[in-house]
């Protein structure tokens, strides 16, 4: 009996125990069963920022490639105006060419007509210089205006002088210090020298003399082949005309 109840009691401890140890298997299966995987929460956070990522990325390349769009369309529509502009200004340089072109026929024409005017007029003139130096060499009758001071005891002063040649101007003349001093001296000024068709010409001089204003005038008769000499002499305050010819062609 005691050896019997021993192993009752034996047996019944060791289903105790494996009672024991199935109720602690199963509750942490229990256990297990509800504890979260956090490894996979983390894999699925991290994937859904990636594509977060990208799709911002891609939204603001859309943007970037609108705006450039835009600019592209802006830059055409600037274009297609000066175009326009450029298209219509040779149209219009065009109609206008296309107006004056008679007009612009008739001014080549005029043109023309004045271009071959005044050749003709050049060659006139060239013709009637040759004309008239061929006179004045065959004339060979020249024109001397000379100006001086009759030597006195009182010195004369001569400021200027002009003479004209048949209401010409022929030749004006200023006297420095210097020139005062040797017409004084003696020294005579030839004022004017020409070669002149004989005839008779109106020879007048204006002068300055002592500070009053003299004027002296005559009609010179100019024969040909000779030198003729016509002088303004300032003499006691007074100008005075005298005339001479020297056919020998020597000065006097």
């Amino acid at each position: 009996m005691n050896m019997r109840s021993s192993c009752w009691r034996y047996m019944c401890g060791a289903a105790i125990a494996l009672v024991g140890i199935g109720s602690t298997l199963a509750a942490q299966d229990t256990a297990a069963r509800h504890i979260p995987d956090t490894s996979s929460s983390h894999a699925a956070a991290a994937a859904e920022q990636d594509y977060l990522t990208k799709r911002q990325t891609e939204l603001n390349d859309i943007r970037a490639a609108e705006r450039k769009l835009a600019e592209l369309r802006a830059e055409r529509i600037k274009l297609e105006s000066r175009v326009e502009s450029v298209a219509a200004k040779a149209s219009e340089a065009r109609a206008s060419q296309l107006l004056m072109s008679h007009e612009t026929t008739a001014l080549r024409s005029l043109d023309s007509v004045l271009t071959a005017s005044q050749d003709n007029l050049l060659a006139q003139r060239d013709r009637f210089l040759s004309l008239g130096e061929a006179v004045r060499r065959r004339a060979a009758a020249e024109l001397v205006v000379v100006v001086r001071v009759d030597s006195s005891a009182q010195v004369q002063r001569i400021d200027n002088i002009s003479v004209q040649v048949d209401s010409a101007p022929a030749v004006v003349r200023h006297y420095t210090a210097g020139a005062v001093d040797a017409l004084n001296a003696g020294a005579v000024d030839e004022a004017y020298h020409s070669n002149v068709l004989p005839a008779t010409h109106t020879i007048s001089a204006t002068a300055v003399v002592n500070g009053a204003s003299l004027t002296k005038a005559a009609n010179v008769d100019v024969p040909t082949a000779a030198i003729t000499y016509v002088q303004f002499a300032v003499r006691n305050g007074q100008l005075v005309l005298s005339t001479w010819s020297n056919r020998s062609g020597t000065s006097p």
